[in-house]
C-alpha cells in the first residue's frame, strides 16, 4: 500500500512519463553546424532560394511526407515550380500531357517509366502539381544513356548517340572533376567493383538535372528538385554542376540522415546541407 505522502509523488511520475512519451520524435532538423531548429523556421529561411535542392533516403517515409508539407508551404507563399531526379526527361511529354489532362491514369501509366516506390512517395507530389496546374519537370538522364556510360568507355559515347538523345543529357562535352569528395568516396565505396566510368555515369546524372533544373526555372519562381541525397550533399553534385550554369542562382540544400539517436546530429553529417533532417532509423520505411 502506499501512503498519502507517495500519491502525489506517483502522480508525478505518471505525468512526466506519458509526456516523454507523447513528446518522442520521429525526426529533428538541424543547420549545417548542427544546430537544432523548427520546421517554421526553415520555412522562412529558404525563402529566398531560387532552387531548392531536397535530397532524400529514397524509402524514407518522413524525408517523402516532408517534401510534400515543404511543397505545399511554399505554395502558399511564392510562386513555385517542381522538378524530380524520378523522371527521366523523355518521359517529359507524358508527364507533362498527365498534369494538363490530355491523358488520364491509366495511359499515364502505360507510357511513363516509374520507380516501384512512385504510388507511395512521389504520386501525391504529382497529383498536386497536377491540382494547381505546376510545371513539373523530369530532369534525369534517361538510364539507358547514364548506363552507356557506365559500360561503353565514359562520356565519349555520348558522341555517337543521335541529336534527338542528345536534346535528354546535358550539353557536351560534359564537364568533370574527379577530385570532388563525392565522387571519389563513390569509387571508394565500390572498391573492386568500383571504376571512373561508373563515377562518369553518376556524373552525367548530376549534369543533366543541372541542365534541365537551369533551362527550365523562370525568374520570380522557386524550383524545388527532388534528388537523392548523394546528388547534392556537401554542394557537389547537381549544385556544383548549377552554379557553373547559372552563377546567377540562389540555392539551398537540405538532406535527410538516419540515426538512432537524433537529439544531437552526429559530426559524420555536419556540412552535409544546409539544412539536415535526421529521421530515427527505426521509423517504418516505404520499401
Amino acid at each position: 500500500m502506499y501512503s498519502k505522502l507517495q500519491y502525489p509523488l506517483l502522480i508525478a511520475f505518471f505525468i512526466s512519463s506519458s509526456l516523454a512519451a507523447q513528446h518522442k520524435a520521429a525526426y529533428k532538423i538541424f543547420n549545417n553546424k548542427g544546430k537544432q531548429l523548427k520546421y517554421s523556421k526553415l520555412i522562412k529561411k529558404v525563402d529566398g532560394a531560387d532552387v531548392i535542392l531536397f535530397g532524400e533516403t529514397h524509402n524514407s517515409s518522413i524525408a517523402h511526407w516532408l517534401q510534400l508539407e515543404l511543397i505545399k508551404d511554399r505554395y502558399e507563399r511564392k510562386q513555385i515550380q517542381l522538378g524530380a531526379e524520378m523522371f527521366e526527361a523523355d518521359n517529359q511529354e507524358a508527364l507533362n500531357n498527365y498534369l494538363s489532362g490530355i491523358i488520364d491514369q491509366k495511359k499515364f501509366d502505360t507510357i511513363a517509366r516509374f520507380w516501384k516506390n512512385y504510388k507511395t512517395d512521389y504520386k501525391p507530389i504529382v497529383e498536386f502539381a497536377k491540382k494547381h496546374q505546376l510545371s513539373f519537370t523530369a530532369t534525369n538522364i534517361p538510364k539507358r544513356l547514364a548506363n552507356l556510360v557506365y559500360k561503353n568507355g565514359g562520356f565519349r559515347v555520348l558522341d555517337t548517340i543521335s541529336e534527338q538523345e542528345k536534346k535528354l543529357v546535358a550539353p557536351l562535352p560534359i564537364t568533370f572533376k574527379p577530385e570532388l569528395s563525392q565522387y571519389k568516396n563513390m569509387l571508394e565505396m565500390m572498391g573492386e567493383h568500383g571504376s571512373i566510368e561508373m563515377v562518369k555515369a553518376q556524373a552525367s546524372k548530376d549534369a543533366s538535372m543541372a541542365h534541365f533544373i537551369s533551362i527550365n526555372h523562370m525568374d520570380g519562381h522557386q524550383f524545388i528538385h527532388l534528388n537523392g541525397s548523394y546528388h547534392s550533399d556537401y554542394y557537389q553534385g547537381i549544385m556544383w554542376y548549377l552554379q557553373r550554369m547559372k552563377p546567377s542562382l540562389n540555392i539551398v540544400t537540405i538532406t535527410t540522415v538516419e540515426q538512432d539517436q537524433i537529439d544531437k546530429l552526429d559530426s559524420d553529417h555536419l556540412g552535409k546541407a544546409d539544412f539536415i533532417i535526421c529521421v530515427d532509423q527505426d521509423v517504418t520505411k516505404t520499401y
